[in-house]
């Protein structure tokens, strides 16, 4: 099932789950009942990966109904997305570390029938190969498909995890780099090292009401290499505007409600929503968020009553020439995580700031209070999470 690309659909679909957010998700939600059927999970994974609709809305919907302890696996499920992106956030070299080790494997398996077979869903192992025509014909695989294919990737096929990794990215419409990455790792026995997660046929055949019950399945896991986990570094700042400064907004498909982190009076001259084909992994995501640019930019025009324009390039050379006939001398933007948005930002920021233009990134206080406790394990994150959400105190 392919959701429309829009913020008013983001809320329809959390408005028809949040009654089923209490133990009627716990108890269903390790289902994958298949395509198009119905299922006791959320679907709103890629309207909150792009922000069309922002955790903490999420959340306050569900305890608008159920209570802390009834909703807590859900609760659970959607502070797991915001561990995994402060933890990768404080360290970035992990993410640098995936891209070279994809680039090299690349290359050293490019001509591998054992990756090809496995790239077309072709490897005769029921239900990685169904999965592998499900992922290409909808961007989308249920959370624990997507461990059970991780694991068959990397123990049974054999096969390097980054590659894996790298063909989620291409595929998912929720692509994102910290929840895939970690995901990925956490598989492999990498991220908890020694801690391995490995598919069985008995779990599979369980949890797909027995649609697949695949033969011949590793039954041990391999050790894999890697140096150390980096101990965790500062986040980096959130930088503050300056109100006396004339500023355009800028949005990339990182964070597509805007008007949400934003007061309606901000005095933007104009907005820029910038939709970058390089900068996404896949064709599934770049469509959905290329339709979901044109909802953002009508929903920026009406908040902040100044004209909204799309660009199809993420560039210094296009964001000068907005700025220019804005009269600006900021360029304001949601905060990008690591990721290839935050790379292309990074870059381009020297050469706006030449021109005399400052680019500023805002992050959101649910991130600002969240992610500086990402440092060890989820748990001790989840509690302290726990703590601050029971207090009120998340927006």
């Amino acid at each position: 099932m392919i959701l429309p690309p829009t913020r008013a659909a983001a809320l329809q679909t959390l408005a028809e789950f949040v009654p089923r957010a209490d133990r009627s998700y716990a108890s269903g939600r390790n289902i994958d009942p298949g395509p198009d059927q119905p299922a006791a999970v959320s679907r709103l994974s890629a309207y909150v990966r792009h922000r069309l609709i922002t955790e903490p809305e999420i959340i306050a919907a569900v305890l608008s109904q159920h209570d802390m302890a009834s909703a807590q696996m859900f609760i659970q499920e959607v502070l797991w997305r915001s561990y995994w992106k402060g933890w990768l956030e404080m360290r970035p070299s992990i993410w640098t570390r995936f891209t070279t080790e994809r680039d090299r494997q690349s290359e050293i398996f490019a001509n591998t029938p054992a990756l090809a077979e496995a790239l077309a869903g072709r490897t005769g192992i029921e239900g990685f190969d169904d999965w592998v025509l499900e992922l290409r014909q909808t961007g989308y695989l249920h959370n624990h498909a997507r461990m059970w294919f991780a694991s068959i990737w990397i123990f049974t096929l054999q096969l390097p995890w980054t590659l894996g990794a790298d063909f989620f990215l291409r595929h998912l419409i929720d692509a994102d780099a910290a929840s895939n990455t970690m995901s990925w790792r956490w598989v492999a026995g990498l991220q908890t090292p020694g801690k391995t997660y490995l598919a069985s046929t008995d779990n599979i055949a369980r949890y797909t009401n027995h649609r697949f019950a695949p033969k011949g399945l590793a039954t041990e896991a391999r050790v894999i290499a890697e140096p150390p986990i980096p101990p965790a570094c500062a986040l980096p700042d959130s930088h503050r505007a300056k109100p006396s400064q004339p500023a355009i907004l800028l949005v990339t498909h990182e964070d597509m409600h805007p008007e949400s982190l934003f007061a309606p009076i901000t005095p933007f001259e104009a907005t820029v929503v910038a939709i970058d084909e390089r900068l996404l992994w896949g064709k599934a995501a770049h469509d959905f968020v290329k339709a979901a640019a044109v909802d953002t930019a009508a929903r920026a025009e009406k908040a902040f009553g100044r004209p909204a324009t799309l660009c199809d390039s993420l560039d210094a050379e296009s964001l000068l020439s907005a700025a220019k006939a804005a009269g600006a001398q900021q360029i304001i933007t949601p905060y990008a995580p690591v990721g290839p948005v935050a790379d292309a930002l990074k870059r381009l920021a020297p050469a706006l700031a030449n021109e005399g233009v400052t680019l500023v990134q805002a992050r959101r206080r649910w991130d600002d209070q969240l992610w500086p406790h990402a440092i060890k394990g989820f748990f001790p994150f989840k509690a302290r999470a726990m703590s601050i959400l029971a207090d009120g105190d998340l927006t």
